[in-house]
């Protein structure tokens, strides 16, 4: 474990937290609360990493805030949830230290910084009526509107998604109708906001804990790309990082944290990690593996969880905040009425609402011909849900790009220019046509989740708003690309309950700590919820800033025997 000791030190803290999204802050956080000196080092320019993209959900079981509104849930009942949708790909004592941890990091910060968080109405697990382990509400939780002002010189250096309407709620925007009604939002409030530059979601998230960080004095030093771990031969004890072109060497004494996000701008490790190939992405370049550079040297452990790949598509003439093409996801969007999703043949492959099975089914692999058969796919539309529906970024009153995808008075027209099977298509959108103006999808299923009803669906669209025939020419295509997006990724490195970093003994790495997205996801397994990774990096920090402090949780020990895992 020597590595490079220098002759001289920059800095010396007691803990180094390398990434600035909630993993990262919340551990330096916690580790100050405690009597430790902290600092936070920043590749990027701007703090808040991937947390100020995100939606901003936080899926918390059992939690405070549900509980004052009369909702029942417990842990056991989330542990459960988990358990039973890992499919055995995650681990028992890692669900269940997510779970029973996550609620008391929530009140943690609550306390501490002023974190105030509500919980999202009406917004149901992923998979609410499978079991009675599921909840209609109460696990999603958002931040209230942060005003930004409050970060002084930091609030333009505090990231803001390009892609999500930070400005608002989760509340507003379903206020307004959902995703499918976006013409009926309330777009003064959306003006004050963004006049005031009142955050929501995500970016106002992660400013909740940048404030939380800057009201304390802890250092954020941007530009600083810490490049190796220091070690003396028991553990590791600093970080040889460059910045202003020169090296910067920061001591911990207790300890580093690595919370990095994740590796989606690596296209290397994108195939060889999570088997997904040439990505498109909607998050920082500096979001390329770090954690593996970093931490590989000191023997840390990999493990990974059986994923899935998103798609999307790059929206024409736009820039996202590193002036790269902005790629959108069509979660969302292909979901809506009078919208499927095709392959070569022009058939559907699976229920476009919920993008847990439809994505799956995107990477399905044929055996037979070892082919991608639901690949590459193309979104098709008609002029009802160009009238009715916002595409990404592209609004109903908007021209069509051009650029985008073609359009066709016939359905037969439209597949010769995509070049698809015309009578697959044909055939497809009637039989689609059929079942959507009895509200039904017996292929398929879709529109029978009440979350794609809550995410995807248009109210007004009966007697399924997740259904409504392909009818009205002009058709429309876009074809889709494979999409990372939210750098919430197959494979991690193993932490153990107080997010200390495992070898390949399964012994802790001393004084090496792990946060966020760069931790292997066994909390969920072959599952994704809303809510969890930002969750789970709240409650990674605020794990490891315990345990650097020497006050380790040993909640999870007592549960573990409590429940006789």
């Amino acid at each position: 474990m020597l590595r490079n000791l220098p002759e001289k030190w920059d800095v010396e803290v007691d803990l180094v937290s390398i990434g600035s999204g909630v993993g990262g802050l919340s551990a330096t956080i916690t580790a100050h609360e405690h009597g430790l000196s902290t600092i936070v080092l920043e590749r990027s320019d701007q703090v808040g990493g991937v947390t100020a993209l995100s939606m901003g959900e936080v899926w918390v079981a059992g939690n405070h805030l549900a509980a004052e509104l009369g909702i029942e849930d417990s842990a056991d009942s989330g542990f459960r949830y988990l358990k039973r949708l890992a499919m055995d790909y995650g681990s028992d004592a890692a669900i269940l230290s997510k779970v029973v941890h996550a609620r008391k990091a929530l009140r943690y910060f609550e306390e501490s910084i002023g974190l105030k968080m509500q919980v999202i109405r009406d917004c149901p697990d992923y998979y609410y009526g499978l079991n009675n382990d599921c909840v209609a509400e109460g696990r999603m939780l958002e931040c209230e509107p942060f005003d930004a002002a409050t970060l002084g010189e930091w609030q333009p250096r505090t990231s803001i998604s390009p892609t999500m309407p930070y400005n608002f709620t989760h509340h507003d925007i379903f206020e307004g109708g959902g995703v499918a009604n976006m013409s009926n939002w309330d777009f003064e409030l959306m003006a004050e906001r963004i006049s005031n530059d009142i955050r929501c979601l995500g970016s106002g998230l992660a400013a909740y804990f940048v404030k939380g960080a800057l009201d304390r004095g802890i250092p954020l030093h941007t530009g600083c790309n810490v490049v190796e771990l220091i070690g003396d031969g028991e553990r590791v004890i600093g970080v040889r990082a460059e910045m202003d072109g020169r090296d910067f060497f920061v001591k911990g004494n207790r300890g580093v944290v690595l919370a990095v996000s994740s590796y989606e701008r690596n296209q290397k490790l994108n195939k060889t990690l999570s088997q997904q190939l040439e990505l498109g992405n909607m998050v920082f370049s500096t979001v390329d593996g770090a954690h593996y550079r970093l931490a590989g040297p000191f023997g840390a452990q990999t493990a990974g969880v059986p994923d899935i790949t998103p798609l999307g598509f790059i929206v024409p003439g736009s820039e996202d905040f590193e002036g790269a093409p902005l790629w959108t996801s069509v979660l969302q969007a292909i979901g809506q009425p009078h919208i499927i999703v095709v392959n070569r043949k022009g058939e559907r492959f699976g229920d476009e609402s919920f993008y847990r099975q439809f994505y799956a089914m995107t990477d399905a692999i044929d055996g037979k011909d070892q082919t991608h058969p639901n690949f590459p796919s193309w979104m098709i539309l008609d002029s009802q849900a160009r009238r009715k529906y916002p595409i990404g970024p592209i609004l109903p009153d908007q021209v069509w790009p051009d650029e985008l995808g073609p359009s066709a008075a016939t359905l037969a027209e439209l597949a010769g220019k995509i070049g698809i099977d015309a009578a697959g298509l044909e055939a497809t959108v009637t039989r689609f046509n059929e079942f959507a103006e009895k509200g039904e999808d017996p292929d398929y299923g879709r529109g029978e989740r009440p979350w794609s009803h809550w995410m995807c669906g248009d109210p007004n669209q009966q007697p399924n708003p997740n259904l409504g025939p392909v009818s009205e020419g002009p058709y429309y295509a876009i074809e889709l690309k494979r999409l990372g997006g939210s750098a919430i990724p197959a494979a991690g490195l193993l932490a153990d309950q107080s997010s200390r970093a495992l070898d390949w003994n399964d012994a802790p790495i001393t004084g090496l700590y792990l946060a966020g997205n760069s931790v292997a996801r066994m909390e969920t397994g072959a599952v994704m919820q809303s809510g969890i990774s930002n969750a789970r990096g709240m409650t990674h920090g605020w794990l490891a800033g315990l345990h650097a402090a020497g006050k380790p949780s040993d909640l999870l020990e007592k549960e573990i025997q409590r429940m006789g895992i």
